[in-house]
């Protein structure tokens, strides 16, 4: 009972922010306090994705598959805010070990600038080709005719999508994960007030259909971002930007690109092996596509609170790289590996369990539900080494070695993963069966990959 009391005591702790020197606390301690706004943070960021399907699902199966494709040509776009973030985590982590904590001011902003530059440019490109983007993804008429709008203006809205992403990172590194929950809180909180009003209306105002989500969308988001802003600005935290920051460093900016570009293409490969993932899986028709979908999502829901958990591993990582301290960086890995994946091997019970009721939930239509329910239970065979994957990637990432989980990423995902994806679902007939079967086998053997270079202790030596 005093060991619950006490434990309660620290996650409250970690909910309030207290910033600590994660390089002197004890391991456990340090991983609660991390994980603890950063599971938050991503359970929130999932629940926004659930509250989207929930309210979209509603509007027929062209919707839903109009937000998955749309989904995945946006991974891009996550790919380039992730790549900066982990860039932001790294670099941030390893200046607040050495303790230089003006320098870490510095280098935000110069994310930031480096971040809205590249999101302007694709926000460009992908407004004016919202229609030939969604053609090229196999949509129909009908789901061109429904979605070319919503499209659009995720499109536009991939400013703040970025900014939210790599300030987040930023905080993480800096060791102030509660700040990063917060903005995800408050961005999501008006998301899930604002996507039925803009839906479906009130009072006299009809609503927008499926516009509206995506404008619920941006708009949260937007929230999010100016908070994030204030409290990077007012100078109340160890990471602040102060007016001598405000200085564009093209040494710096040209590290954060050279550090990032290995996170935007681990991100960007297994963004695009999802992208043709989809493509073979609108082959079957509208409602394989919004199965897959509700699966994705639903997934999702589970994998991000795993992929806050693992975060905490990037941000001990990279301080206790910075303070000199290698050995205690390998502990917290393995420390937090072990819980990720006790965590995912519960959920894989509960999908097994609970699976077709979960995707009930979603949609009315039986072919649909049954074919979300079957994802569900398929994919999540290979749980448990996710878990493992997961921390070892984001420990590779905080040491700054993003280059090792690229590679991995382009053996698996398109040498292994596309072609074996094609192979059974179009080749040898097994349909998105073999699509699920597919993405189960290829990141467990991801996940393996990553251990085993992981235990040969490269990452290390990397300088950021």
């Amino acid at each position: 009972m005093r060991s619950q009391r006490k434990l309660l005591r620290l996650i409250w702790a970690a909910v309030k922010g207290q910033e600590q020197d994660y390089t002197r606390l004890s391991l456990k301690r340090s991983i609660v306090l991390l994980a603890t706004p950063m599971i938050l943070e991503m359970l929130m960021e999932s629940l926004f994705a659930v509250v989207d399907i929930f309210f979209v699902g509603r509007l027929g199966p062209a919707a839903l598959a109009t937000v998955g494709l749309t989904e995945s040509v946006l991974m891009i776009v996550y790919s380039v805010g992730m790549g900066i973030s982990m860039a932001g985590t790294a670099m941030v982590a390893r200046r607040v070990g050495e303790k230089k904590f003006k320098q870490a001011g510095s280098t935000t902003f110069q994310l930031l600038a480096t971040g809205t530059v590249l999101a302007l440019l694709m926000g460009l490109v992908t407004f004016l080709f919202a229609e030939e983007i969604l053609r090229l993804m196999g949509a129909t008429p009908e789901i061109i005719q429904t979605g070319v709008g919503y499209a659009r203006i995720i499109f536009a809205g991939n400013l703040v999508i970025i900014l939210l992403f790599l300030i987040n990172g930023a905080f993480r590194g800096a060791g102030q994960p509660h700040l990063a929950m917060r903005a995800l809180w408050i961005s999501n909180a008006a998301n899930l007030v604002l996507d039925p009003l803009l839906i479906f209306g009130v009072g006299n105002f009809t609503g927008l259909g499926l516009e509206g989500a995506a404008w619920a969308t941006t708009t949260g988001r937007s929230i999010g971002v100016l908070y994030q802003l204030y409290h990077l600005f007012n100078g109340r935290h160890l990471l602040k930007i102060t007016q001598e920051n405000l200085v564009l460093r093209l040494k710096t900016v040209a590290k954060i690109l050279k550090v990032s570009a290995g996170g935007m293409g681990q991100f960007m490969i297994e963004s695009a092996s999802w992208i043709f993932l989809t493509r073979i899986v609108a082959e079957s028709g509208s409602s394989a596509l919004a199965g897959y979908t509700i699966a994705f999502r639903v997934i999702m829901f589970t994998l991000l609170p795993a992929w806050g958990l693992s975060s905490a591993a990037a941000t001990l990582v990279g301080q206790n790289l910075g303070a000199g301290k290698p050995r205690r960086a390998e502990l917290s890995v393995l420390i937090t590996a072990r819980y990720n994946m006790i965590f995912l091997g519960v959920v894989t019970v509960a999908f097994f369990l609970f699976g077709k009721h979960l995707a009930a939930f979603f949609s009315q239509e039986q072919q649909v539900v049954a074919i979300a329910s079957e994802g569900l239970k398929i994919i999540t065979l290979g749980y448990v080494f996710f878990g493992l994957g997961m921390v070892m990637v984001q420990a590779f990432n905080g040491a700054g070695d993003t280059r090792t989980p690229t590679l991995i990423n382009i053996l698996v995902l398109w040498i292994i993963e596309i072609p074996l994806a094609y192979l059974l679902a179009l080749h040898l007939g097994y349909g998105i069966t073999g699509i699920f079967a597919t993405i189960a086998c290829s990141h467990s053997l991801h996940a393996l990959i990553s251990w085993w270079l992981f235990r040969k202790g490269r990452w290390k030596t990397v300088q950021v």
